[in-house]
């Protein structure tokens, strides 16, 4: 079904609420978004004012809008007054047309070429009711859907709009050309931040880019915006509304382009400003690169936790424990980057994926090799990857021993963990052990060195040969 034309033209029935007009061109916009699925428009518009009280009506907005969020403010007239603000968004439908033409006239054109003229008495999904008068007078019904061509109506009912639109009445004692500024926060639009990097043919070093992608749904399309993007964990009043901040920004720690994203400390967050206009469209998902740099020197860590992952906590008295089932046998693969100036980076990185690529030499083709999500991190910080698990590297952990004094409050553990290389070159191994027991530990026997890591941790490195095998074995003991 088509709505092909108002005999009564819109802009005739905006025109009749007040005295002032808003010219279509828009004098500037500016976009923040934030990693939360919401954003804050700021838009700068010239209007006519007409006479010192009268109403401004601003449209295009987004239909996504927090109507308790809008703020106005005269560029021109500091001193204007906001006496009344609305947000309309009762918008045209058809069923909206049809439901404020029940006892009005309407005329409608069907596929076959039929006319009917007369008062609409009542409709629903499947067919209108229409009284016709004069030579075809009485009571016609006409189906719905693919069989209806065209209706035209005698005027948009008060109250409809085409579009959402903020409307102001103001007062103010500079008529004429006036420069307004409206800001408001909406929801439906969010941006998140993805990595890919590439490391080298020896796993010392990465090449790394990180683009952002941007999706709106926020009702409104943001033409040639000066766009901005927050990251960090802004605390949000859990209303249907949301609420944010602006800020401005600095250099990055690694060379940019003009035209590229600029980064700055925000108060508690982070600030990225893109140094061009930017269009973010309705319904669009836009990327825009946030950085590229090459040469990171990175670590590869294979780390062995045998414990199990189900553990049942028996208490200190109890053999039922995670040292009496069978152990992972996996070896993790992580990847440590210091996001530091020394490493070409120093960036405070937005949260985001990092999806890892290593070259195949054989044919010079790019190959998935893990992704791993990191938190935002700032600079001079350590990100950790867990890209996967070895295929070449496996570990084999048992409980050798076990007894408990409960007279003496003691108990005493020993453990046997044996890592397998079948690599063609040597590696290098964390075995991690959690003393999971109490907090008074001792290690009384342990055949390698160890550090400790936490309270309740302790690791192992352990070089283990080409296709050749390390055991670790200790004895700890706790008391209470």
């Amino acid at each position: 079904m088509k709505l092909r034309r108002l005999m009564i033209p819109l802009a005739a029935v905006l025109a009749a609420t007040t005295a002032l007009a808003v010219d279509q061109p828009q004098e500037g916009v500016a976009l923040t978004i934030y990693n939360q699925n919401f954003g804050v428009v700021r838009e700068r518009r010239k209007v006519k004012v007409e006479e010192q009280i009268g109403t401004v009506r601003f449209s295009d907005v987004a239909s996504q809008i927090d109507g308790t969020s809008v703020q106005f403010k005269s560029i021109t007239d500091p001193d204007a007054a906001v006496l009344e603000q609305n947000y309309e968004y009762d918008l045209v439908s058809a069923d909206k047309l049809l439901e404020k033409y029940i006892d009005k006239q309407i005329e409608v054109l069907t596929k076959d070429g039929s006319h009917y003229l007369g008062t609409l008495q009542s409709f629903d999904g499947n067919q209108l009711v229409i009284r016709q008068a004069g030579e075809k007078a009485g009571i016609v019904m006409v189906q719905r859907g693919d069989n209806v061509k065209d209706i035209q109506f005698g005027a948009l009912p008060e109250g409809l709009i085409t579009k959402p639109t903020l409307v102001w009445k103001l007062a103010t004692e500079k008529v004429g050309e006036q420069l307004i500024e409206v800001a408001y926060q909406t929801g439906g639009i969010n941006w998140q931040a993805d990595y890919n990097a590439v490391l080298n043919a020896k796993d010392t070093a990465l090449d790394l880019g990180g683009w952002v992608t941007i999706n709106n749904q926020s009702g409104a399309t943001y033409k040639d915006a000066k766009l901005k993007l927050i990251a960090g964990d802004v605390r949000r009043v859990q209303m249907p509304v949301p609420q944010g901040a602006v800020g401005s920004y600095r250099a990055i720690g690694m060379a940019r382009e003009a035209a590229g994203f600029e980064e700055k400390a925000f108060f508690e967050y982070h600030l990225y400003t893109l140094g061009r206009p930017a269009t973010v469209a309705q319904n669009q998902t836009k990327q825009i690169e946030l950085l590229k740099t090459a040469g990171v020197p990175m670590k590869k860590v294979f780390l062995y936790d045998g414990a199990p992952q189900f553990r049942f906590y028996g208490g200190l008295n109890s053999d039922a424990s995670y040292g009496s089932e069978e152990g992972n046998k996996k070896v993790n693969v992580l990847i440590e980057v210091k996001n530091s100036k020394d490493n070409h980076m120093g960036m405070a990185l937005p949260k985001g994926k990092v999806r890892l690529y290593k070259r195949d030499e054989a044919d010079g083709s790019l190959e998935f090799v893990g992704e791993d999500e990191i938190d935002h991190t700032p600079k001079d910080e350590t990100v950790k990857l867990h890209i996967g698990d070895a295929f070449d590297v496996v570990g084999e952990r048992k409980r050798t021993n076990f007894s408990i004094d409960v007279n003496a409050h003691v108990i005493t553990e020993s453990f046997e963990t044996r890592i397998r290389n079948h690599k063609t070159e040597p590696v290098e191994v964390l075995v991690k052990e959690t003393l999971y027991r109490w907090n008074n530990w001792e290690i009384t026997q342990s055949n390698q060195k160890w550090t400790k890591y936490d309270s309740n941790t302790i690791h192992f490195p352990v070089k283990v040969d080409k296709d050749g095998e390390a055991v670790v074995t200790y004895t700890v003991k706790y008391t209470w």
